[in-house]
């Protein structure tokens, strides 16, 4: 064990707590039960079988409030991967859940034996006939789809409000639909063919014209007992009438009757019954989609009204007028949104009763445009609208960012009203759907049952197809409001069926909440149907049991979970998984969801337990160290939450009094220490030019064994030489603006090759170019953004560094006169806004009359309009960090790229590359990760230019590229810089 190996007691939770019903047992804290992990493991190899405890639990989560404990997660890499564990699941008698994104709403992610992680490898989409029709792979989530068909003027049909995580697997095996979707849009009606693995372990493949032949050959007895199903629905005219007409509306619960109607032959019927089987009939291992025209012409309104009643009662008017959304929002949704980044405070204050609809027409042209906003005004005229807060405008808009606003709103109902909800409590969601003409009666009536039962709910939808979705929160560990929300239950089952002869889920399909329910929806006799084709394609049972089809009247109370509260930061997470896709540490070790999820398990230990000491020893490597802390997560959650700050503070305790001693003393000192790290960095590139690279790995390898690897880094042969020792000349007087050069660009030079200027020289240059010259104060060294000692959670150290920094920042803008440019994005936002919690009440005051600016926002802005370009190149990669995200200024860094590219890409892979100032050296394991996807964009092509926007970050880009990044600054000087020069 290294030296200074931090003691995972220092995060034990210090709150007195009793251990919660549902808490993990002691019996599995040694993780996967033998023989099953060994023989898992000799099947697939070692990195495919995950058996800790810590594993299974933050598995043991998804989006809904449900939680089951896997035996074993397995994560495959192709489809002999799957075979085997099919085959394997077949011999010994074992069940299988496919797992993909983890966003569902009624606990399908789930199971209680084999989980199988189809996401991790199971990624890619291929763009077919020019984008007329996509091949997409299940792990594939919707918005990466969808942005690179955007390309080509196509998407997607259906588009779930959870696209940014959710996948195209779990969307086709839900039949997942959204705001435009329908009955028209949706995976049924647009996809083209799949591939997918039986129970059995057979493919089909639906587009191979000799798949029927080949299956009636593998699998005679699944042919013959599907056809037979077949016939005896089509012979029964009751039925077939009865299943076409519970089709004729949005409906996702049971499977999918209609396939046998629809289709000719088994392979023809199996595709059909795939979709919205939940993982329950194969594994779907690849789609083809029929695309959808991407409309760009978009107008929308945000339209008030008095009730909720009101709302829907506008709706057909709308639909009539030719809308493609129509979504509802109740006074609840409306208020809570507010936790939401750009939603206007005055929601808050919203009448109670008030109800908002959200209407969008999309348009291919202008003149398509203007006679839909010509319908829209004819509707509008007959409306009783609200104005209840004054951002309320009631008018519909072309602006693009006003519409953004309104869908984040929208989008945001499950996770801000969830993150309101009382802490401890569950969250319920709940989803169905009636004839769109009898959406304000449904409206009606579940007000007054909600009322009845206790719940103040939120309610939601595609009002446009008569989908509605509400939201319950009930506390779990008490038995009581178990049974209300049971009773509920029973009450909203009936009143959605027998008064308005509706579906019990339109979108979120069947599951564990809804499967004991499926029968009073469906009658006996279609229900009895489902449960044989299940049994005909699935005989053993072996896939997803109790998922779709469920005899226990109270399945839906079973699993149930408890919500410990957590840290602050953290409680009012859903567990919606938003944030995962963004997490750098998403394919190497946990997301900020299952942080959190593993956090809560500790909580509903008893102090002590086995199963709390198996999650302690693997949270300090799993969850703090190789948590980039880069807060993506923060711009993914729909309401905020920084999982990255809470990493930085179980940083901060697992400091010695010591260790914090030696931060603050580096941040006193760091005049001397910025000195020796630029002759630490010079001694190593001076070795290693001489092949002793290898050398200066091992040594830093066994220092890190024998220390600690969160402590000392490993030399990395991409890592430059040192930067110039001096910076170049500049003059006050006349300055535009003052130049803070960031310290590690004080520390490393920038990459070898052409253009051959520094980051500093290339600043100082443009801004003299454009006639707004820089200022380069003499006394920045010594001066840091405090970042180093903010990432890793050393609060003296940050807190004398950001007091510093700030202090001096002001005098050189001689009160904030000037602004002040900084030339390294993570810098920028370090000074910007990380600095202020840590600032004396005095220093606060400085810091709010200076104007921080990054570089890239200096020069596109305010130098670009005053060059001229003399010199292009044909073409440019760009990479926009974390930090620009938080920042908002992505759009300069593609405006400078494109000022001196012909040809600009920004791959649609792009993520944080979560070298994160010295990281990457800490655990390089990280970024190897999180660049994995992105690189192999990149290097799918040659590029004239590899540009970002911070040093370290095209350090770790390069280490995953090959290829040199440098600013785009530099690229800019070479661009603007005057011929013959």
């Amino acid at each position: 064990m290294p030296l200074l190996e931090p003691d995972p007691e220092t995060l034990r939770p210090g709150t007195a707590r009793a251990p919660a019903p549902d808490r993990v047992t002691d019996g599995s804290a040694a993780g996967t039960p033998e023989p099953l992990r060994s023989e898992l493991t000799a099947l697939l190899g070692p990195d495919k079988v995950l058996w800790k405890i810590s594993d299974l639990v933050r598995y043991a989560s998804d989006a809904s409030p449900y939680r089951f404990l896997p035996r074993v997660v397995l994560v495959p890499e192709d489809l002999d991967d799957v075979s085997t564990i099919l085959s394997y699941a077949h011999g010994k008698g074992r069940e299988v859940v496919f797992r993909a994104a983890g966003t569902s709403l009624n606990g399908q992610a789930q199971g209680e034996d084999i989980l199988v992680d189809v996401r991790r490898h199971w990624t890619g989409v291929e763009v077919l006939d020019d984008g007329a029709r996509a091949r997409i792979r299940p792990g594939t989530t919707v918005l990466r789809a969808n942005a690179t068909l955007a390309r080509y003027g196509r998407l997607l049909g259906p588009d779930p409000a959870s696209a940014i995580a959710c996948t195209v697997g779990g969307v086709v095996a839900n039949n997942a639909s959204g705001m435009t979707a329908g009955t028209t849009r949706n995976s049924y009606r647009t996809l083209a063919s799949l591939t997918f693995v039986l129970p059995s372990g057979t493919v089909v493949d639906t587009a191979d014209p000799a798949a029927d032949e080949e299956l009636a050959h593998a699998e005679p007895q699944l042919c013959a007992g599907l056809l037979a199903l077949k016939a005896e629905i089509e012979a029964d005219e009751e039925l077939t009438a009865r299943i076409r007409a519970k089709y004729a509306i949005k409906n996702t619960n049971g499977y999918r009757l209609d396939a046998f109607l629809d289709g000719a032959t088994p392979v023809q019927i199996l595709r059909g019954l795939m979709v919205g089987s939940e993982g329950t009939f194969g594994f779907i291992s690849e789609t083809v989609f029929d695309t959808l025209p991407l409309d760009r012409r978009i107008t929308s309104a945000l339209l008030f009204f008095p009730s909720l009643t009101a709302a829907a009662a506008a709706v057909p008017r709308f639909n009539e007028a030719g809308a493609i959304a129509v979504e509802l929002m109740d006074g609840n949704t409306l208020r809570a949104s507010v936790s939401v980044k750009g939603v206007p405070a005055d929601w808050a204050a919203l009448p109670r009763a008030t109800a908002a609809l959200l209407v969008e027409f999309r348009a291919p042209d202008e003149s398509g445009q203007e006679a839909f906003e010509e319908a829209a005004a004819e509707v509008m005229r007959g409306l009783d609208l609200v104005v209840p807060a004054a951002s309320v405008t009631n008018a519909f808009t072309r602006d693009a960012g006003t519409i953004a606003g309104y869908w984040k709103a929208r989008k945001a109902f499950v996770t801000a009203v969830g993150g309101s909800r009382p802490s401890g409590t569950t969250l319920i969601t709940e989803d169905f759907a009636v004839p769109p003409d009898r959406l304000a009666d449904a409206c009606e009536a579940l007000l007054e049952l909600q009322s009845r039962h206790g719940f103040d709910a939120a309610v939601a939808g595609h009002a446009a197809h008569g989908n509605l979705h509400f939201l319950l929160a009930f506390d779990a560990a008490r038995l009581d409001d178990v049974e209300r929300y049971d009773a509920f239950m029973q009450e909203f089952c009936a009143l959605v069926v027998d008064r308005f002869d509706g579906s019990l889920k339109a979108e979120h399909a069947t599951g564990r909440n809804i499967a004991p329910f499926l029968e009073r929806e469906w009658g006996p006799r279609a229900t009895e149907l489902m449960w044989r084709t299940k049994q005909v394609i699935d005989p053993e049972g072996v896939l997803a049991p109790r998922i779709v089809l469920d005899r226990d009247p109270r399945a839906h109370l079973r699993g149930l979970k408890t919500i410990p509260k957590v840290e602050a930061v953290a409680d009012p997470c859903i567990e919606c998984g938003f944030c995962e896709p963004t997490c750098p540490s998403e394919d190497l070790t946990t997301t900020p969801r299952q942080r959190i999820v593993l956090r809560r398990e500790m909580m509903r230990q008893a102090d002590g337990s086995p199963v709390e000491a198996g999650l302690l020893d693997a949270y300090g490597y799993d969850a703090v160290d190789t948590c980039a802390g880069d807060s993506t997560c923060k711009l993914a959650c729909p309401v905020g939450i920084d999982t990255g700050a809470m990493m930085k503070g179980f940083r901060h305790l697992r400091h010695t009094p010591r260790e914090e001693r030696i931060a603050a003393l580096t941040a006193k000192n760091f005049r001397v220490v910025e000195a020796s790290a630029r002759l630490a960095v010079a001694a190593g590139n001076a070795i290693g030019e001489r092949g002793g690279d290898r050398l200066l790995e091992s040594v830093t390898r066994l220092a890190r064994r024998a220390v600690r690897p969160d402590l000392v880094p490993e030399w990395l042969p991409q890592l430059p030489g040192r930067a110039a020792r001096e910076l170049p000349r500049t003059a006050r007087v006349g300055a535009s603006a003052v130049y803070y050069p960031a310290c590690v660009n004080r520390i490393f030079a920038g990459p070898e090759g052409p253009p051959g200027t520094s980051l500093a020289e290339a600043l100082v240059a443009v801004s003299e170019r454009a006639g707004k010259p820089v200022w380069i104060p003499e006394d920045v060294a010594g001066t840091c953004c405090a970042t180093i000692w903010h990432s890793k959670g050393y609060d003296a150290g940050n807190r004398i560094m950001a007091n510093r920094i700030v202090e001096a920042a002001w005098g050189w803008t001689a009160g904030g006169a000037l602004p002040l440019v900084v030339d390294a994005s993570s810098c920028t936002l370090g000074i910007a806004e990380e600095v202020v919690p840590y600032l004396t009440e005095d220093n606060r005051a400085l810091h709010r009359e200076l104007t921080v600016v990054d570089s890239l926002v200096w020069a596109a802005d305010e130098l670009l309009p005053e060059l001229t370009v003399s010199r292009r190149t044909g073409s440019a990669v760009v990479h926009p960090t974390c930090s620009m995200e938080h920042l908002g200024d992505t759009e300069q860094l593609r405006v400078l790229a494109e000022a001196c590219a012909d040809e600009v890409t920004v791959p649609d892979d792009v993520g944080c590359c979560a070298f994160a100032g010295d990281r990457g050296m800490l655990h390089k394991e990280l970024t190897d990760a999180a660049t994995a996807k992105e690189a192999a964009e990149v290097n799918s092509r040659t590029y004239d230019a590899y540009l970002s926007a911070n040093r370290m970050c095209e350090i770790g880009m390069e280490r995953a590229t090959g290829h040199p990044y440098r600013s785009a600054l530099i690229e800019l000087e070479r661009a603007t810089r005057p011929p013959g020069r």
